[in-house]
């Protein structure tokens, strides 16, 4: 018996959102990864976003009158009827799961599928996927790549190809169940691409980017309301050098599931530059750069800056930079900031964190001592460059004190007495997959069978906190309203009812 053809499905789950929270298509970046990869080996491979959806289906019906779901949230996109539609043309089904909080729908589009359709293959990945690998398995998926998909999903094609039922236990970096139990085959060191230059060009191509250009809403930044935006994502490098407890990167190690994926790896000038080419060919004009730690080297940053600069595109910054690689000796360094700036920068997010250096030690890496930079300085410097610049400040650690959330509040109202734009206050979440998530548990501070529809930043998920949750998110709210400009607070606003 010869090998069999095998399409693949790369399927993002419609998107539930808060009600009076703006809707906001996935994103990720591990499907056009993914299918770059997998058509360049000669596999039938298809993007659905079934968010925006494509073709007939309504795109602005859907975003303008989203479904009442029972747990009090809106659901965003295509029927559950359309999704088995499209489905049913394909033999294997990948449905990504990097964010909690979105969690629920992703399991909801497996059960659907299953039940449908016994015989497709269901393939899931991404760090919540591979930190909840139970309740995957329950929900119907019959494989959770633990690592970086690119490689491991041709593996899986291969074996699906196969006469009979498909063998996984020669794939590293997979989970797969296996007669009622669930096999885990960890990621090694040498299965992680160490030279990001040998990977396939994304595929975004294949992405409903004219859906995505109409109704305008990227992850981050501040747009003008109504107006299309053609942007794209892209990332120039992977991992990052620093290791914060909230953060999954910082258990993504040697010894781990998904094996050193979190060690930091650039792509060379020139792919890169090739990279915004593609995208200008397919008319972005906008691209916002993903990466974890965009200055991790420093001199390959500003090599790069400078070779992209005249590359005729907006260029935005949506992670954040970290604020020690916009110093030198505690100081602005004028050389990055003007390579920013000529690179083509337009909005900058600036991840201060905390205004507490104990903080900052514990749980940051100790990447920033904010009692040497001279951080008024940076903030005047880069508005003077022309930089749009937000803030990030996070509150709620296990042992964080009212006084050192009150010392970042302050932080936050002098650095907009300087010049910030807007200051972002954020709750700490104890996402599955990052060090803090497992202090949490071993704490007692939240259960593994916690609700994940609650997993986001305004919410305050941990209990036994040294400052209350309902406490936490109550000077959560009074610090965004009291410290940030009507004129910002305005434009917020509008522009979310604009989008809502």
């Amino acid at each position: 018996m010869g090998l069999r053809d095998v399409r693949v499905l790369l399927l993002y789950p419609p998107v539930q959102t808060a009600p009076g929270a703006t809707c906001k298509p996935n994103g990720s970046l591990a499907y056009p990864n993914i299918a770059g990869e997998l058509r360049e080996h000669g596999i039938d491979v298809r993007i659905f976003d079934a968010c925006v959806g494509e073709g007939a289906d309504p795109l602005m019906e859907m975003f303008d009158h989203p479904t009442p779901l029972p747990s009090g949230y809106l659901r965003t996109g295509v029927s559950d009827e359309r999704i088995l539609d499209v489905v049913a043309e394909y033999d294997i089904v990948g449905i990504t799961s990097i964010f909690t909080d979105q969690e629920t729908m992703v399991l909801q589009c497996a059960r659907l599928i299953r039940a449908a359709y016994p015989q497709k293959i269901l393939v899931s990945g991404g760090v919540n996927a591979r930190s909840r690998l139970p309740r995957f398995f329950a929900a119907g998926f019959d494989v959770v790549c633990l690592s970086e998909g690119e490689r491991t999903m041709l593996d899986i094609v291969e074996a699906v190809r196969q006469p009979g039922r498909p063998d996984y236990s020669a794939i590293h970096g997979v989970a797969f169940a296996d007669a009622g139990r669930i096999r885990v085959n960890p990621a090694r060191s040498q299965d992680v691409v160490w030279d990001l230059d040998t990977l396939a060009m994304p595929a975004w191509d294949l992405l409903p980017n004219q859906r995505y250009w109409a109704i305008a809403r990227p992850h981050s930044g501040l747009f003008e309301p109504g107006k299309e935006l053609r942007y794209a994502q892209m990332m120039t490098s992977l991992g990052c050098p620093f290791h914060c407890a909230y953060c999954h990167i910082a258990g993504e190690q040697e010894s781990s599931l998904s094996g050193p994926i979190g060690a930091f790896r650039t792509k060379s000038d020139g792919r890169v530059l090739a990279e915004i080419d593609v995208l200008k060919d397919i008319g972005v004009q906008d691209v916002f750069i993903e990466d974890d730690s965009l200055l991790g080297d420093k001199r390959r940053g500003l090599r790069l800056l400078r070779k992209i600069q005249g590359a005729g595109v907006t260029i935005c910054d949506l992670n954040g930079i970290n604020i020690i690689h916009l110093l030198k000796r505690w100081k602005p360094d004028h050389e990055v900031l003007e390579a920013l700036a000529a690179a083509g920068f337009t909005q900058i997010n600036m991840p201060f964190e905390s205004g507490n250096l104990r903080i900052i030690r514990k749980y940051a890496s100790n990447k920033l001592n904010i009692e040497k930079a001279d951080l008024r300085s940076l903030i005047i410097a880069m508005k003077e460059y022309g930089f749009k610049i937000y803030g990030n400040y996070m509150m709620g650690y296990p042992d964080e004190t009212l006084e050192e959330i009150e010392r970042t509040i302050q932080l936050a109202r002098e650095h907009v007495s300087y010049g910030l734009d807007a200051a972002n206050f954020f709750l700490v979440v104890p996402l599955p997959g990052s060090p803090l998530y497992d202090a949490a548990v071993a704490g007692g501070h939240i259960s593994e069978d916690f609700d994940p529809d609650t997993m986001n930043i305004y919410r305050a998920n941990m209990t036994g906190t040294l400052v209350p949750p309902d406490v936490l998110e109550e000077l959560r709210n009074r610090a965004w309203d009291e410290v940030n400009s009507p004129i910002w607070k305005d434009a917020k606003k509008a522009w979310a009812a604009t989008a809502s």
